[in-house]
C-alpha cells in the first residue's frame, strides 16, 4: 500500500481506525457505567465522540479506494458507521419514553461495530491491541505472534449457527486463530440477558478469549429470554451445541466455564446446579436467585462445585441481597463459591471482572 495510488486510502485508514476505536471505547465506558442514575453524566462524558468519527468517515466515503482495498474500507466504514450511530443514539435516549431502556439500546450498536472491525485484527495492530486484554496490549512477542498468524483458514474466527446473529435457538462461537487440534482447549459458554441474544454477548467475551486462546460459545435464547421455568427447553439446546461444537474441535473437557448476564446468569444457577451438568465452574454476574433453586439441585454436583458468583452494590433490577444469599446457602451446601460485590456496578456487564473470573477458571 505504499504507491502513490493508495496515498488516500492510507490517509483515510489512519483517520478511520483511531476514531473508531475512541468511539468504541466511550461506549464500553458507557456500558459499564449505565444505571438509571448515571444517564445523565454518561451522556456528558461521552458528548462530541462522535464527532471525530463523523468526519473521518464523511471524508473516506468521499475518498477514490483501490479495488483490491475494497473490503478494508467495507470493514472500517461499517465499524465507524455502527459506532457513531451508538453515540448519537445514547445522546439521544433521555428524549426516549423510556430513557434507559434507549440507552441500552443504543449500547447494542457495539457488537455490530466490533464485528465489523474484527478482521482488521490481523492486519492493523491498533485493532489487533483493542482486541486484546489491556494487561498484555504492549507485549510484542504475542502481538507479533498474532500478526503471522493465517486469520482465513477454516475453522478459526467468528461464526454464526442456525442462522444469522442472534438468530433464536442459535449460537455465536468464537474460535481464536491460535487454535490447535493437537492441544484440547478450554471452553466458555456465555449466556446473555433478557431480551439480549448471543450475537450481541459473544464480544463481551473475544478479546480474553483471544488473549487466553480459549473457545466462547454464545448462544441465543429460543424465547425472548431464557426459559427459568422450563430449563428442558433451552438446556437440551445448549447441550446440542457444546456436543456440535466439540464434534468439529477438540474441547477440552475439564475446563468448561457456563456464565451469563442477568437473566443469563440465573439460568446459569438452573442448568449449572443439575446432577447431569456437565460444566466444570459456574459464573452467574448480576444474576437473581432464590433458596428454592437448591430443590433442584444436585447435593453431589453442589459439593466442591467451583463458583465465582459477580454482583454490583448498586444493582436495581436484582438486589445484592440476592448475591449474598446465594453465596450463603451455596456454601452450606459445599460449593466452592468466590463472591465479589462491586461497589460501583449496576444491572450491567463488568467486563473488567472477566480477567479475575478467568484466572480463578483456568488456575
Amino acid at each position: 500500500m505504499a504507491d502513490a495510488a493508495n496515498e488516500p486510502a492510507i490517509d483515510a485508514i489512519a483517520n478511520l481506525v483511531p476514531a473508531t476505536l475512541r468511539a468504541l471505547y466511550a461506549l464500553e465506558f458507557a456500558a459499564r457505567h449505565l444505571s438509571p442514575d448515571t444517564l445523565s453524566r454518561l451522556i456528558e462524558a461521552v458528548a462530541g465522540r462522535n464527532d471525530d468519527v463523523d468526519a473521518a468517515l464523511a471524508a473516506s466515503r468521499a475518498t477514490d479506494w483501490p479495488e483490491r482495498l475494497a473490503p478494508v474500507r467495507d470493514c472500517l466504514e461499517r465499524a465507524a458507521g455502527a459506532a457513531a450511530e451508538g453515540i448519537m443514539e445514547l445522546i439521544a435516549a433521555p428524549e426516549a419514553p423510556q430513557p434507559i431502556v434507549a440507552a441500552y439500546r443504543a449500547l447494542r450498536t457495539y457488537a455490530r461495530a466490533a464485528e465489523a472491525l474484527y478482521p482488521m485484527a490481523g492486519h492493523l495492530k491498533s485493532v489487533s491491541q483493542f482486541f486484546l486484554e489491556p494487561a498484555v496490549r504492549g507485549d510484542t512477542a504475542l502481538t507479533d505472534r498474532l500478526a503471522g498468524l493465517d486469520t482465513t483458514r477454516d475453522g478459526v474466527g467468528v461464526m454464526h449457527v442456525g442462522g444469522p446473529a442472534g438468530t433464536r435457538g442459535g449460537f455465536s462461537l468464537y474460535v481464536p486463530e491460535t487454535y490447535d487440534a493437537a492441544r484440547p482447549m478450554p471452553l466458555v459458554v456465555a449466556m446473555h440477558g433478557g431480551s439480549g441474544n448471543g450475537g450481541g454477548f459473544l464480544w463481551s467475551w473475544v478479546r480474553e478469549a483471544r488473549t487466553r486462546s480459549m473457545m466462547v460459545i454464545a448462544p441465543t435464547a429460543s424465547g425472548s429470554t431464557w426459559s427459568l421455568m422450563e430449563p428442558e427447553v433451552d438446556g437440551p439446546n445448549i447441550d446440542r451445541m457444546i456436543e456440535e461444537v466439540a464434534g468439529q474441535w477438540n474441547v477440552d473437557p475439564a475446563r468448561r466455564l457456563l456464565t451469563g448476564m442477568s437473566d443469563g446468569g440465573t439460568f446459569t444457577y438452573v442448568l449449572g446446579l443439575s446432577g447431569k451438568c456437565r460444566f466444570t465452574h459456574l459464573a452467574p454476574v448480576a444474576a437473581a436467585f432464590h433458596p428454592m433453586m437448591m430443590t433442584f439441585a444436585g447435593s453431589d454436583r453442589v459439593r466442591g462445585l467451583p463458583i465465582h458468583i459477580v454482583h454490583g452494590a448498586r444493582d436495581w433490577m436484582f438486589p445484592p441481597g440476592m448475591a449474598r444469599e446465594a453465596e450463603r446457602v451455596l456454601t452450606e451446601a459445599g460449593a466452592g463459591v468466590i463472591y465479589r460485590e462491586i461497589a460501583d456496578l449496576s444491572h450491567t456487564y463488568p467486563r473488567d471482572e472477566n480477567a479475575a473470573i478467568l484466572d480463578w477458571f483456568l488456575n
